[in-house]
């Protein structure tokens, strides 16, 4: 049964084609990483299956845990409240409210409005909240305004979020691009045990493909809003992301990586043809 499913979808911004016929799906608990160099679509694709943005007219279908949210460039329903939560790059938290109440944030899809409007939350609900944020590692900072974190807290703290709201599907656009090289191993490390012990679905966009080979068994590669790769990570030698991306790979690779990972000697890494994913 799949978590996420999309098929022939396009979007055209002006006289820039961003995403071209995109298909993909990802069965349910899988941690999956998409990568491509800026500008390849990666952030796009993201936000139509959030249900952010409508695809072109005509185009694509869009299913989230078996039920159709896109059809034709249009929305047919958003996904059930609660079931699909998003992390931003910017961290989407309200600096001058305590760690604990932007935490807290994740039950308003399940509690009265009066309640969530006047921020009256009860005892389990907060208890829940202080769970998820010692689940993150950082259980300390739930009474500190949200402004005074780290990145990395920050980070922290808006996937404690997603925890409470107790979604079946988490969707990262470049969770950890902002963040230094301690810090997004740390949201990394949060992510990959959410995904193994809850069997929450991960789809995490990245920019440097060493998170990806790392943390991630399957990639799916982006390149002018086409899908161009997609299969195991460990197939993604920097001399494969060279043939892949040109110049553009070396923004993929952190300075620091291995100089190359190979293949398995059963496989070899397959480019695609945009818009093809292997059987």
């Amino acid at each position: 049964m799949s978590a996420i499913a999309v098929s022939g979808l396009s979007k055209t911004y002006g006289h820039t084609q961003a995403l071209k016929a995109v298909s993909l799906e990802l069965e349910r608990g899988e941690m999956v990483a998409l990568i491509g160099a800026s500008g390849s679509g990666k952030s796009t694709l993201i936000r139509h299956i959030a249900g952010l943005e409508a695809a072109d007219q005509g185009s694509g279908r869009i299913t989230i845990l078996d039920e159709l949210t896109q059809s034709g460039g249009r929305f047919i329903r958003r996904a059930r409240r609660g079931r699909v939560a998003v992390i931003f790059q910017q961290f989407n938290l309200v600096g001058r409210l305590s760690v604990l109440t932007n935490v807290l944030i994740g039950h308003l899809g399940r509690c009265p409005r009066w309640r969530g409007t006047f921020g009256l939350f009860n005892r389990v609900e907060k208890d829940s909240a202080q769970a998820a944020l010692a689940r993150v590692g950082i259980p300390q900072v739930a009474a500190q305004r949200a402004s005074t974190l780290s990145g990395g807290q920050q980070q922290r703290a808006a996937i404690a979020r997603c925890l409470v709201q107790e979604a079946q599907i988490l969707i990262a656009d470049e969770p950890i691009s902002a963040l230094d090289p301690s810090a997004a191993r740390r949201v990394m490390d949060v992510l990959s045990d959410i995904n193994v012990k809850d069997g929450i679905t991960v789809l995490v966009s990245l920019h440097q493909v060493e998170y990806a080979r790392r943390y991630c068994r399957r990639t799916i590669a982006m390149r002018d809003g086409a899908i161009v790769y997609d299969g195991p990570s460990t197939a993604l030698s920097n001399s494969f992301l060279a043939e892949l991306y040109g110049a553009a790979s070396e923004e993929l690779v952190l300075p620091d990586g291995p100089a190359d990972l190979s293949a398995p000697a059963t496989a070899g890494p397959k480019q695609l043809q945009p818009g093809l994913i292997p059987a």
